[in-house]
């Protein structure tokens, strides 16, 4: 094996030129028919190129003693694998060049250095013996040469383009111009261009074994393009390097010479000006001591610095966060109770006790000027006016607004922001906000506090401790800024659709006041005073133009939504005002106001997907009517049991989770050991299964709630009498038969209340939290307390068919 040895020529004092010498033909001519074989690790030879190599392994130089002593002609071919020091015949091409070793030097490394001249291309014909080296039996490929101008053209364009190249690169020198420029042989000009161009080793092996002239000048057009593209491209961009040193050299020695002329004639400097307005900021906007101190050190440094240096950009943006903070900037509080209480009754409707939370809030700050802001959670399902609140607080109080997203935020450098050693670093959401508000003490909302992610990145939840704390936000510091700065004044308000996923110490920072879900009679007249008029004004229509009765909005109540907000509401409201404007545009002449009617809603919408009656009518036994909640707000559940045939099994379907399936078993333990009161028989019981099963499979079920659910379905099934249509129940069971306390009761009757149900169970725990629930609701339904499994049975199942 052998390499290329590219301090050889130096070394011989032989010139690499990449020409053939005078013997070249009478060589080719004598050339025998069987040539020792030398394995060519990373370079090809081509036919009139001097190249030097180094032979290392013990084999090749003993090739080499041995065609010196001889007539000094060998074959020279690519090795398909560099690594291997003595080729067999399967690891060498089958084309190579027949070359003449011109010059040998040994070294006292136990190495030899030769310097070869190409021939000619040859095909092995047939390897011969491998010992002491490789020989083979080759044939002589000739050049096929015609005379025709599509070669002559591109012999033409090759010897131009290549020109191009040498120009260009800085690794081939004007020897190779010069013989290029003489050189008439079109196949002599492609074996040049092939051994001097930057290709690879199999771009270049396959330009070895192409014999026709015409066919390898093709080949190497477009390698030479694109090694032309490479050169022009490369050289451009050190010229743009090169440029642009020199520019800014000059321009540092220009502004160096023009501050010492203008100290000369004791003029201002140009970044003194800009110095003095900076501290004249500072002195301006009453900063705290600790801001004041660190914004004139920043700006001393600033004065040092040349404005070319990249750290005098972020100085200067640091100095402008510093200066634009509403330091000493603050609203003046509107104190008028009466006023406030006006604003709010005006934006929404109901929501009661926030209301009244916020007008104590602003009783307190009438009495006592300086107050540390409370941290409001408004909590409550989606549609319910959470968001829209907090705008209603800030004109409330004449302050101003911001709102911030926190959903799907898992950076905690969104709210500390990130360290001024980084590239493009800016301040947390809190410091953006007070900045782009220009005031210390607005209402800012926090939007889907429940929300907030965490990874590798941080825990946002963590860093919104600091601020949510009004024992501690007065000294919040920020990692840009890395001074304190008082939020004790900002009102913030939380938002979330359920407390869980809050974090427990961020939890016991919030004042949590719960938003519940709207009543029919609620949410008619919030789409009578708000809903109505904004889609009217969105799409273009007055009021005279276009009248929604009260029947037609309950129609949209009752048929076509069941949610705890009024989204889905506005959306049918929209639907409708939209099929309305476009029968005003179609109608040639207006006759009086379109009126929309009750019984006109299903031609504009299409059939209701609800009934103002329970969606499924109990019709069999084992089927209980149950009550959920949920984050979205409450839910009517139906919890179905059958009997087949089986071995006492007691199956359970339904995406149920541990709690509830523990549940079922509880109520089946509790009506198997209460058979007798109960009159149910289990003799029978071990040769049956039992399947209870909640429709909705995909929507993943838990909790204790439904145990009275499960209790009336089983006794249900194994009385075989079917539970009342009308009722609905919620409540935990023990196994002692006692019905325990659950949360949620209020947007559970809500819930049974827009289903159309006018009975529920409840535990006679939760007898104080009827009271919650709105007086309207109270009077359509009738509350059942019990406080045992015993009292739920008689109520909840009917009495046996002709009893």
């Amino acid at each position: 094996m052998s390499v290329p040895d590219t301090e050889f020529i130096s070394i011989l004092g032989a010139t690499g030129s990449p020409e053939a010498t005078s013997e070249t033909k009478t060589w080719s001519k004598a050339l025998p028919d069987t040539l020792p074989i030398l394995g060519l690790s990373d370079i090809v030879i081509f036919p009139g190129t001097v190249t030097p190599l180094l032979v290392e392994t013990a084999q090749s130089i003993r090739l080499i003693d041995d065609v010196v002593a001889g007539d000094r002609f060998l074959g020279l071919v690519l090795q398909r694998t560099a690594e291997i020091e003595n080729p067999t015949p399967s690891d060498l091409y089958v084309f190579g060049c027949a070359g003449r070793v011109l010059k040998m030097l040994k070294f006292p490394d136990g190495t030899v250095r030769i310097l070869v001249e190409g021939m000619r291309r040859f095909r092995v014909k047939e390897f011969g013996s491998q010992s002491p080296y490789l020989t083979a039996k080759i044939e002589i490929q000739s050049d096929i040469v015609d005379d025709s101008l599509e070669l002559a053209a591109l012999m033409r364009n090759a010897e131009r383009e290549f020109q191009e190249v040498v120009k260009l690169s800085p690794t081939l020198s004007e020897q190779i111009k010069i013989a290029a420029l003489n050189t008439e042989d079109s196949g002599k000009l492609a074996d040049l261009i092939a051994a001097n161009l930057n290709l690879s080793l199999e771009e270049r092996q396959h330009l070895l074994e192409i014999p026709s002239v015409r066919e390898r000048l093709t080949r190497l057009l477009p390698l030479l393009s694109r090694e032309l593209e490479v050169l022009k491209l490369g050289s451009k961009i050190q010229n743009e390097v090169v440029t642009s040193m020199s520019k800014n050299q000059r321009d540092f020695f220009l502004r160096e010479q023009i501050r010492a002329i203008q100290r000369e004639l004791g003029e201002v400097e140009p970044g003194a000006a800009e110095a003095k307005d900076l501290r004249d900021l500072i002195e301006a906007n009453n900063l705290p001591e600790e801001a004041k101190k660190v914004a004139l050190k920043e700006l001393e440094r600033l004065q040092q610095m040349p404005p070319a240096v990249a750290e005098y950009t972020m100085t200067r943006n640091y100095l402008d966060w510093i200066i634009n903070l509403p330091w000493s900037k603050f609203t003046e509080d509107k104190l008028d109770l009466d006023d406030a209480g006006r604003i709010l009754d005006d934006q929404h409707y109901g929501l009661q006790k926030v209301k009244d939370r916020l007008l104590e809030f602003l009783a307190v700050i009438k009495l006592k000027q300086q107050i540390k802001g409370p941290i409001l959670c408004l909590v409550g399902p989606p549609g319910v006016g959470k968001t829209s609140l907090g705008k209603s607080v800030a004109d409330a109080l004449g302050r101003k607004f911001a709102r911030i997203a926190l959903g799907g935020m898992r950076d905690e450098a969104e709210i500390r922001g990130h360290r001024r050693t980084y590239v493009g670093a800016l301040p947390g959401r809190i410091i953006q906000t007070l900045r782009r508000v220009e005031s210390g003490n607005p209402v800012i909302l926090l939007d889907e506090l429940d929300k907030v992610g965490s990874d590798f990145r941080g825990d946002p939840s963590s860093a919104l401790l600091e601020v949510l704390d009004p024992a501690q936000n007065n000294t919040f510091t920020d990692h840009y800024l890395d001074i304190p700065f008082d939020l004790s004044r900002v009102l913030f308000i939380a938002t979330a659709n359920w407390l869980d996923p809050v974090h427990a110490a961020l939890r016991d920072r919030l004042e949590v006041i719960e938003l519940p879900s709207y009543t029919a009679s609620e949410k008619l007249q919030i789409a009578r005073r708000h809903l109505v008029p904004r889609q009217l004004e969105e799409h273009g229509l007055k009021k005279k133009l276009v009248k929604l009765p009260d029947g037609t909005l309950k129609i949209l109540i009752q048929d076509y939504t069941r949610e705890a907000g009024v989204r889905q509401l506005e959306r049918e409201i929209a639907a409708l005002t939209r099929k309305a404007a476009r029968k005003i545009v179609s109608r040639k002449s207006l006759n009086g106001p379109l009126t929309i009617k009750p019984e006109e809603v299903k031609v504009y919408l299409g059939p209701a997907p609800f009934t103002s009656e329970i969606a499924e009518r109990i019709a069999d036994n084992g089927i209980a009517i149950g009550l959920a909640w949920t984050p979205v707000g409450g839910e009517i559940l139906f919890i179905e049991a059958t009997r087949m045939p089986g071995r006492g099994g007691l199956i359970l379907t339904g995406s149920l989770g541990d709690v509830m399936k523990e549940s079922a078993h509880t109520a089946l333990s509790f009506l198997r050991s209460h058979a007798k009161e109960l009159n149910i028989d289990f003799t029978t019981y071990h040769k049956n299964d039992i399947h209870i099963h909640v429709p909705a499979g995909a929507t993943p079920k838990d909790g204790p709630s439904a145990g009275v659910t499960l209790v009336a379905a089983l006794a249900s099934l194994l009385t075989k009498r079917m539970v009342r249509s009308d009722i609905c129940m919620t409540g935990e069971i023990s196994l002692r038969g006692r019905v325990l306390r659950v949360g949620g009761i209020k947007e559970k009757v809500l819930a049974a209340s827009r289903s159309g149900l006018k009975h529920v169970i409840l535990p006679d725990q939760n007898r104080n939290d009827w009271d919650e629930v709105p007086a309207e609701v109270r009077e359509k339904m009738k509350a059942h307390f019990v406080k045992t499994i015993s009292e739920v049975i008689p109520l909840a199942l009917q009495p046996l068919r002709g009893k």
